[in-house]
């Protein structure tokens, strides 16, 4: 095992504990994805509590996430300040209409990128492998279609967007052997290679490089707006993430949680603090709500070569998702 990875996150796991927020969030608009339950919705809670203006739960089932708005209101006190809208990661259609949506709205402050899936299973959505799609390519072309709303809220507001992407220690936990493909995305895409119970942790590692490309080419761009791009690794949750895997691993899984995991509400804190930081947070790796380091491999001269070969696939594939879309980078 790398003594930094066991160091850092299986030593971090047990003796940190993650700062409780207090930064006001006053005035401000955030839509946080995957939010009807787990880091998601305690996220969404402390912004409430922390005095934002709207807290929009971005959720694939409308029923689940009324509930978990009812929950918010209950335990903040803080009425009209939540909203439910529908977001199906797994169907572009759903993600274009949220987006244009939220450019309807007065402004836009932060994007919390949470939801995820973890599938044991092969799986489809939109032509390709459900575990990218939701993870990756859907919230990228989010990112895309909101960020001129962000960029206009920044430069009328004075004070940089925010985007948090909800990573994870496991981008560590895989050799990601698809990187030698000619096209990556196009390899993962390939049901006979596919090795399913390394897939999650490869959408982080993806979601890691190309969140930190994306910080790279905010921070080139000469856009009025300034807009601060993070990744953030909550650590290990009791979260309900890894449902689909079958009842000996349940078993497995309710000892670890029992034994190693952080509350949901601890997770929550970790995609809210990186969302309170300025704009000098645009390309850090978060670890348990503190500025930390990614793997040696993302650092690495082959981890930067594969995360802009990355880049290239993802912003190729989001153009044929929505023609133009990158223009608003």
């Amino acid at each position: 095992m790398n003594t930094r990875f066991a160091r850092e996150h299986l030593g971090g796991q047990l003796c940190t504990t993650v700062e409780y927020p207090t930064h006001s969030f006053a005035s401000q608009t955030i839509i946080v994805t995957g939010s009807n339950t787990g880091m998601g919705l305690e996220a969404a809670r402390h912004f409430v509590r922390l005095d934002a203006a709207k807290v929009i739960l971005a959720v694939r089932s409308v029923e689940k996430g009324q509930k978990a708005a009812a929950d918010i209101v209950n335990s903040t006190g803080r009425k009209g300040v939540v909203e439910v809208w529908e977001l199906d990661l797994a169907r572009f259609d759903s993600v274009k209409a949220f987006a244009q949506r939220a450019l309807a709205l007065e402004r836009l402050d932060v994007l919390v990128a949470n939801a995820g899936i973890f599938m044991f299973d092969w799986s489809e959505a939109e032509g390709s492998e459900a575990t990218v799609t939701v993870n990756v390519v859907s919230h990228m072309l989010l990112v895309m279609l909101v960020l001129p709303k962000m960029r206009e809220t920044a430069e009328r507001v004075g004070s940089a967007g925010r985007i948090v992407f909800c990573g994870s220690f496991t981008h560590w936990m895989t050799k990601f052997p698809e990187r030698k493909e000619e096209n990556i995305l196009e390899g993962l895409d390939d049901k006979g290679k596919a090795r399913m119970r390394d897939r999650y942790y490869v959408s982080k590692l993806i979601q890691l490089l190309v969140g930190r490309e994306l910080a790279a080419e905010l921070e080139k761009s000469t856009k009025p707006g300034r807009i601060a791009a993070s990744v953030s690794n909550p650590g290990f949750c009791k979260t309900e993430i890894m449902r689909h895997g079958s009842a000996l691993f349940e078993l497995y899984m309710k000892f670890m949680r029992k034994s190693l995991a952080r509350t949901a509400e601890e997770g929550g804190r970790t995609l809210v603090l990186p969302a309170s930081a300025d704009e000098t947070s645009n390309g850090q790796y978060y670890d348990s709500g503190k500025i930390g380091m990614p793997s040696d491999w993302v650092l690495s001269e082959e981890g930067m070569q594969t995360q802009k070969k990355l880049w290239g696939e993802l912003t190729a594939r989001l153009e044929k998702i929505h023609p133009g879309v990158m223009q608003n980078l």
